[in-house]
């Protein structure tokens, strides 16, 4: 079954118009999602709109509202919303060019493939994807769909284009606040020539694929097992301790010398299956665990591996 198309309409650059389609590169295949269950009858719980102190109310005695003050609230018929919404334009109008590392990773928020209509359209579209990557530039815009507008960058994806929508300034958090009570103080360089070091050690080209999402695995695991159980009784496991127990106070310079000099420092072609003993984290000796300096009283637990985004 062909993919069906986000959006479709034209980008236009100066007097040149492309048609084209876009596509969303990304699905929820992975999620598992649950639903709420009555554990007596095993019915599905359904929820009715109350107000407190009245009951339950008709759909059609409910209104929108936007909070002004606590307690404070500006209605809104369905209509007045409707009449502000914006026209879904069909042309998506090329506006400014950046270069590629212009923008920071904090504003992409969900990508989308971008590929002509039709035969008709793919030498403008070609001409406009190879100049882009002559250029290395980013190609932005505004797209209007769906009675919102949304900020895009565009830029080349192998043969096609990729569109990621951008968030607003008024979207974002600046992280001054949250790092205010970090030290400045640079660190020893020896301390930072071991870092490198393992840094180095553990190097290699990104490859999603080389990931899995052992959380998932496991509760598609545990679901199969419960589903086949005849008992209803719950199913625990334990994982274990994680491998990194034990004293929080580490000397920061040990550690790393053992952990360059370990042989597990070579990056791994593939995530390893948990171990109980491993809390569902690769298999990783204890030396390899992340470390905080002898002066600290207390250091933080080794975090799990943060998930990796793809980009093309």
């Amino acid at each position: 079954m062909a993919a069906r198309a986000y959006w479709s309409g034209q980008i236009r650059l100066a007097l040149v118009s492309i048609p084209v389609e876009i596509f969303s590169a990304t699905k929820a295949g992975a999620a598992i999602r649950f639903n709420q269950i009555h554990k007596p009858s095993g019915k599905r719980i359904a929820y009715e709109k109350v107000v407190p102190g009245i009951g339950p109310v008709d759909r059609g005695e409910i209104i929108k509202g936007y909070e002004v003050e606590k307690g404070q609230y500006v209605l809104l018929e369905e209509r007045e919303i409707e009449a502000v919404k914006l026209e879904s334009k069909r042309t998506l109008e090329l506006v400014q060019f950046v270069s590629a590392d212009e923008i920071d990773p904090l504003y992409f928020e969900k990508p989308y493939y971008v590929a002509p209509k039709d035969e008709l359209a793919e030498e403008a579209f070609i001409v406009l994807r190879e100049a882009l990557r002559k250029a290395k530039k980013i190609a932005l815009g505004q797209l209007s769909v769906r009675g919102s507008e949304k900020l895009v960058a565009i830029k080349p994806c192998g043969k096609g284009l990729l569109l990621e929508t951008l968030r607003y300034a008024d979207e974002v958090r600046a992280g001054r606040s949250f790092f205010a009570d970090i030290d400045d103080t640079a660190p020893e360089p020896e301390l930072l020539d071991l870092a490198t070091t393992l840094i180095d050690k553990r190097t290699a080209p990104f490859d999603a694929g080389e990931f899995e999402n052992r959380y998932v695995d496991a509760l598609k695991a545990l679901i199969a097992k419960k589903a086949k159980s005849k008992t209803g009784k719950a199913i625990i496991e334990d994982a274990g301790e994680p491998s990194g127990r034990g004293s929080n106070v580490i000397d920061l310079m040990a550690a790393l010398k053992k952990s360059v000099g370990s042989t597990g420092a070579a990056p791994a072609k593939k995530a390893p299956a948990a171990k109980k003993s491993g809390a569902g984290k690769p298999a990783a000796t204890k030396d390899e665990a992340p470390a905080t300096a002898r002066k600290s009283s207390r250091a933080k637990k080794p975090a799990a591996a943060p998930a990796t985004r793809k980009r093309a």
